[in-house]
């Protein structure tokens, strides 16, 4: 790609075009995707003091500021370090309302800082084209630019670059590395190009020796891009009626293999509970010392008792060290972003344990039962959640995912008991009675979550929850023991 760019045969289609034209074409184009809920992810790599700024600015300039966004991406800072690579992109992410410009973009730590190993591109590629693909999907425009520039004229830009005023915000040590070891940095940044660069989604290189062409360049091929989207998007979701009939198949089916008469005597809950309780808090005591993530995701039966174990399981941990968040529909933002997003900016640093009730599974559970996404999205979650959960866990994050589940028959014993106490009508809704209409689509999808979900680094714990005694103490035995097991490999 670098290596064989050849400078003399540069892409001048948009010469003779008034810059301002493109914009107007740009400024047009901005509105229709605004219209048709398309967002716009453009990513502006290349070598430094190539020029990104200028062509940026005039990317943009013609734009409605009130849609556009602009971030600008470094090496992490001392807290984005406290989390997985990906976090701090997917904080950025295009709504369904705008088009965001990557000034260095997921790849910038790739090009620049990672070490040069095949091993850690092979991880880090994979992070972010996962991210890229799950964007695309989800039918995000996602354009990726690369500014080339010669040695020469890279050394000429530095120089003049260091007669300005601004020259402590523009320079860096990075741009006079890149310079004195331009082949060493040309070699790499080929290879990341290479190993990134796909059907669906290819690296345009611009080269940026003019930077008036350049910029009008970059103007036509994100006009050609976008237009292009938009006629494969609306194609997309023209053809979404002609899917085949969803089929599951599996051997079993985990949750006819519960058994759900397990139970628990009263003197037996009381003789474990507070040791256990006790052991859990030590032990997440002892992840926050070593800086180890945790994250928990609590689904389950509605009414099988969620709250009531995530209540025992935090009774003796330090509540500073913890977050719950409970899980409802979406609301008026979130609904703008990808499903994940919401799920993406809480996740956990270093030295916290969150936990969800209810979590981002809502995306093949209630909103495949209820018909709120079309077939393709939840069947593509699958695959999404896995992808995100590895890259948690590659992190060192200790993920765990709780399943509680009881029988027809109890859930409607504990909605009744919701009706007739006063205190806890709160816990009903019509929405519960109506869920439990569909009781059969939703163990069907249940069990297909379990199946396609289940991973040995982030696996499912299937807890009984008939007896509530015996699942609250299944619960915090299940931590316990993942916990420790986590601690002994972390050490080995």
């Amino acid at each position: 790609m670098l290596k064989d760019f050849d400078f003399d045969q540069v892409d001048n289609r948009y010469d003779n075009f008034k810059r301002s034209a493109l914009g107007d074409q740009l400024d047009q184009l901005q509105r229709i995707v605004q219209r048709l809920d398309i967002p716009v992810l453009i990513l502006v790599d290349g070598w430094e003091s190539s020029g990104k700024g200028f062509v940026i600015n005039d990317l943009t300039r013609e734009l409605d500021p009130r849609y556009v966004r602009v971030e600008v991406f470094e090496q992490p800072n001392a807290q984005e370090q406290d989390y997985p690579s990906v976090w701090r992109f997917w904080r950025k992410i295009p709504s369904r309302r705008e088009m965001v410009v990557y000034d260095r973009s997921f790849y910038y730590q790739v090009f620049n800082h990672d070490q040069r190993t095949d091993e850690k591109l092979s991880q880090r590629v994979d992070e972010l084209l996962s991210l890229e693909k799950i964007l695309i999907d989800d039918e995000t425009i996602v354009i990726k630019l690369f500014l080339n520039v010669t040695q020469e004229t890279q050394k000429e830009n530095i120089k003049r670059l260091e007669k300005s005023n601004r020259n402590q915000l523009l320079l860096s040590d990075e741009d006079y590395r890149q310079n004195d070891d331009y082949c060493g940095h040309q070699e790499w940044f080929d290879k990341v190009l290479k190993a990134t660069d796909l059907p669906y989604s290819h690296w345009n290189i611009i080269a940026a020796e003019d930077l008036k062409l350049a910029s009008k360049t970059v103007l036509g091929l994100v006009i050609e891009q976008i237009t292009a989207g938009i006629e494969q998007i609306t194609l997309r979701r023209s053809g979404k009626d002609d899917l085949p009939q969803h089929v599951f198949n599996a051997d079993s089916l985990p949750l006819d293999e519960v058994d759900i008469t397990l139970k628990l005597s009263n003197k037996e809950y009381d003789k474990q509970l507070e040791t256990l309780q006790k052991q859990a808090s030590e032990l997440v005591y002892e992840c926050y010392v070593k800086k180890i993530p945790i994250v928990l995701a609590f689904e389950g039966v509605d009414a099988a008792g969620k709250g009531g174990a995530i209540k025992r399981l935090t009774r003796h941990i330090d509540p500073r060290s913890y977050k719950i968040y409970g899980i409802n529909a979406p609301n008026q933002v979130e609904s703008l972003f990808h499903y994940l997003w919401r799920f993406q900016i809480e996740m956990p640093q270093d030295n916290e344990m969150v936990i969800f009730d209810r979590s981002w599974y809502g995306r093949v559970l209630v909103e495949r039962v209820e018909g709120f996404v079309h077939q393709t999205a939840w069947e593509r979650a699958y695959d999404e959640i896995n992808q995100m959960e590895a890259v948690l866990t590659n992190h060192g994050t200790v993920v765990m995912k709780f399943f509680l589940y009881i029988d027809a028959d109890e859930q409607a014993k504990r909605f009744q008991a919701r009706l007739d106490e006063a205190e806890k009508n709160y816990k009903i809704t019509s929405e519960d009675w109506r869920n439990r209409e569909k009781w059969n689509e939703y163990i069907e999808a249940m069990n297909e979550m379990l199946v396609r979900t289940n991973t040995p680094h982030a696996p499912w714990y299937i807890v009984p929850g008939q007896d509530k005694y015996y699942a609250r103490v299944q619960v915090l035995k299940h931590f316990i023991e993942h916990i420790k097991a986590h601690l002994t490999t972390r050490e080995e």
